[in-house]
C-alpha cells in the first residue's frame, strides 16, 4: 500500500468515525504503523480543534483586560504560541487544565477567537498553512495517517454552512488541502447512505441532546440556512442534502484516489471485508 494518508468523509450519522476505526484495525492487522485522528482530537497534526487566533493587537487587548490577575495573564502567555503576525491559543487544552478557575468572560473571549469562527479567508489561510506543514513532515515518516472528517467536512462547514461562500471558493479550499498532502498519495473514502433523513434522525436520537441542540441552530441560523429561510430539523435536513450534493460534485473534481463506500446497512463485518478488499489496491 503506497498511501500514507487516508481521508474519511461523509455526513453526520453515516458512520464515518466507525469506518475510520475499522480502517485503522485493518491496516494494523496488516502490520502497518497507523495513526488515527478522530474528530475532536486536540492533538491533530493538520487541523485546528479548540484553538483560537488573535492578532498582536487583539492578544495585547486580551492580556490587558485580565491584567489585574497575574494568574490569568500568566496562563494566557504560557499557552499562547507566536504565529506570524498573531498568536495561536489552544484554549480547549487550557480549559481542560484550568477551566473551573477561569472567568466566564475570558472563556467566552477565547471561544470567539476560535479558528472556525474567524472570517472565511483568514480561517482558510491558517488551516491550509497547517496542512502544508503536516504534509511536509508526514512525508518523512513511515506510517499511515487516518483523518476522520477534517478534509471536506470542516471546509464545507466553515465556508458553506457558516458563511454561504461561493461553491468555487469552498471547493478551492479543499483542493488546496489536497495539494498540501499530495506527496502522501492520499486515499479518500467517502461514506454514503441511501437514506439521509433516517441516518440523521437516528444520530439525533442516539447522541446526547446537547449535540442536536448545537448542530441544528448552527446549520439553520447562519449563512447558508439563514439566507434560505431554513428552520429546525426539517431545515437542517435540507442543508445536509445540499451539502451532500456539493461534496459529491467536489469529489468528482478531486485528482486523488477515492472510493465511495455505501454504508446503508451499517454492517460492521461487511464494511471491514470491503475495506480489506479495497485497501491493497492503493
Amino acid at each position: 500500500m503506497n498511501t500514507r494518508l487516508v481521508l474519511v468523509e461523509g455526513l453526520p450519522g453515516f458512520g464515518k468515525s466507525t469506518i475510520a476505526r475499522l480502517m485503522s484495525e485493518v491496516l494494523t492487522e496488516q502490520g502497518m504503523k497507523v495513526r488515527l485522528f478522530e474528530e475532536g482530537n486536540l492533538e491533530h497534526p493538520a487541523d485546528y480543534d479548540g484553538t483560537s487566533y488573535f492578532t498582536d493587537d487583539e492578544f495585547a487587548e486580551l492580556i490587558s483586560e485580565f491584567h489585574a490577575s497575574e494568574e490569568f495573564e500568566g496562563l494566557l502567555q504560557s499557552w499562547a504560541v507566536r504565529h506570524g503576525g498573531g498568536w495561536l491559543l489552544p484554549y480547549r487544552k487550557l480549559l481542560e487544565g484550568a477551566g473551573s478557575q477561569l472567568p466566564e468572560e475570558l472563556v467566552r473571549r477565547m471561544a470567539e477567537g476560535d479558528i472556525y469562527e474567524l472570517p472565511f479567508k483568514l480561517g482558510r489561510e491558517l488551516i491550509t498553512e497547517k496542512w502544508r506543514r503536516f504534509g511536509a513532515a508526514a512525508a518523512q515518516e513511515d506510517c499511515v495517517y487516518i483523518f476522520d472528517c477534517c478534509f471536506i467536512q470542516n471546509p464545507a462547514t466553515l465556508g458553506m454552512i457558516k458563511y454561504d461562500a461561493p461553491k468555487e471558493e469552498v471547493a478551492g479550499f479543499v483542493m488546496d488541502l489536497a495539494e498540501a498532502v499530495k506527496a502522501l498519495n492520499p486515499l479518500l473514502i467517502y461514506v454514503n447512505r441511501d437514506n439521509l433523513e433516517a441516518a440523521f434522525l437516528r444520530a439525533v436520537k442516539e447522541r446526547p441532546e446537547a449535540w442536536s441542540e448545537g448542530f441544528i441552530p448552527y446549520y439553520t441560523e447562519q449563512g447558508y440556512g439563514r439566507r434560505r429561510g431554513l428552520r429546525g430539523l426539517e431545515g437542517t435536513l435540507e442543508v445536509l442534502k445540499s451539502r451532500r450534493e456539493f461534496e459529491l460534485e467536489l469529489i468528482e473534481q478531486l485528482e486523488m484516489n477515492k472510493v465511495l463506500l455505501n454504508n446503508s446497512q451499517a454492517d460492521l463485518h461487511a464494511a471491514k471485508l470491503e475495506l480489506t478488499r479495497i485497501l491493497p489496491q492503493f
